[in-house]
């Protein structure tokens, strides 16, 4: 049994009771538990969708080869434990469009990338351009983003990353621009973490829901070697892809999907993933051993080789092809090559409890514009 205290959440049947359980919150600090961290995004939403230009979103790279996110080696299992009765939210319902049944996998429209810059940095330096993964995830406003911590809170110079937008469905760089972006781009409006992991930088937290506003397809027009960007508003996230549901204190023993954009290398050198599609892996997940290097007690996991990227994408329980939708079962943290050979084989989450419905509740009654 894992020592540390852990407060009863008493979860709420269906998403409009869950929804209505914080009330109506608005762009300012909305009602919310003490353990949850609330933020405005610190670039508005305007200038982060001004910055992200065709150049240098192809050129960012993924955050958390540099974070060191990994593990190696093996050990004790962690024991996660629910802290009162397992809960769901409903997914929004898919997309506008059905999809035909398929023996593929078909990929989750709500998936994509985030982008940001590093805060404190000089954002025109290429080397502050980072992205992570992330996915539309069901909200009564439409406009919630679930993805790690670590890719909205920079555990290196303690403070919100800036110009942070979300592309649902991104693929190479270049369909979100010259009016191709099947989806939009989604910027930044709000952050909600957990106050473990803003002040402790406790991996067992490493989780984040940011609310986003209204999105827009860009056209971009190079005038004198100078963007000119034309934005065509296309309405809410969910609205446009869906959203996943929220499932939480489930069985660590659950079969999932793992989706997202690994780019980094294994630990052996070898980079066989770009960036610039999704990937996915399925499986059974299984507690992880703990991790001091990163504080982890309560980390649940499934064997998969996708490497630094794809921090932040999903684990989707109960996911089916036909409408891509499942609920959130947890989010990619931590990369493990956990037989010592230099190639990492499993990826883990935190687990998914009360503590993760109260932060994700707060994003879920929030309003945007």
């Amino acid at each position: 049994m894992i020592s540390r205290a852990r407060r009863l959440s008493i979860p709420l049947a269906g998403a409009l009771v869950a929804f209505g359980a914080v009330g109506t919150a608005s762009s300012a600090t909305a009602t919310a538990p003490s353990d949850v961290t609330q933020k405005a995004a610190p670039t508005t939403a305007a200038a982060a969708a001004q910055f992200w230009t065709p150049d240098r979103l192809r050129a960012a790279k993924d955050r958390t080869e540099e974070l060191g996110n990994a593990v190696k080696g093996s050990g004790r299992p962690s024991t996660p434990q629910p802290d009162g009765k397992a809960g769901v939210v409903p997914p929004i319902g898919g997309e506008k469009a059905g999809t035909p049944a398929s023996k593929q996998v078909n990929l989750p429209n709500t998936v994509g990338r985030v982008f940001f810059t590093l805060p404190g940095k000089n954002p025109l330096d290429p080397r502050s351009w980072k992205y992570c993964s992330g996915t539309s995830i069901q909200g009564k406003f439409r406009n919630v983003v679930a993805t790690a911590g670590h890719c909205v809170y920079d555990p290196a110079s303690n403070r919100f990353y800036d110009n942070w937008v979300f592309i649902p469905s991104y693929w190479d760089g270049t369909q979100a621009w010259n009016g191709k972006a099947p989806y939009g781009i989604y910027p930044a409006t709000w952050y909600q973490a957990h106050d473990d992991f803003v002040v402790k930088e406790d991996y067992d937290y490493d989780y984040a829901f940011v609310n986003v506003a209204s999105g827009y397809k860009a056209s971009w027009e190079k005038v004198d070697g100078k963007y000119k960007l034309v934005k065509t508003a296309v309405g809410r996230l969910g609205d446009n892809v869906g959203g996943q549901g929220f499932t939480w204190n489930r069985s660590t023993k659950t079969n999932v999907f793992s989706f997202g954009y690994p780019a980094g290398p294994h630990p052996d050198g070898d980079r066989p993933f770009s960036g610039k599609t999704m990937k996915w892996c399925y499986g059974q997940t299984s507690a992880m051993p703990a991790a001091p290097k990163y504080n982890v007690q309560e980390h649940v996991g499934i064997k998969c080789g996708m490497t630094a990227g794809a921090s932040g994408g999903p684990l989707l329980w109960n996911y089916k092809s036909k409408t891509r939708s499942g609920y959130l079962y947890g989010v990619n943290s931590i990369a493990w090559d956990s037989d010592g050979n230099d190639r990492y084989d499993r990826l883990s989450s935190p687990y998914f409890n009360g503590e993760t419905y109260d932060v994700y509740k707060v994003a879920a009654n929030r309003w945007t514009a």
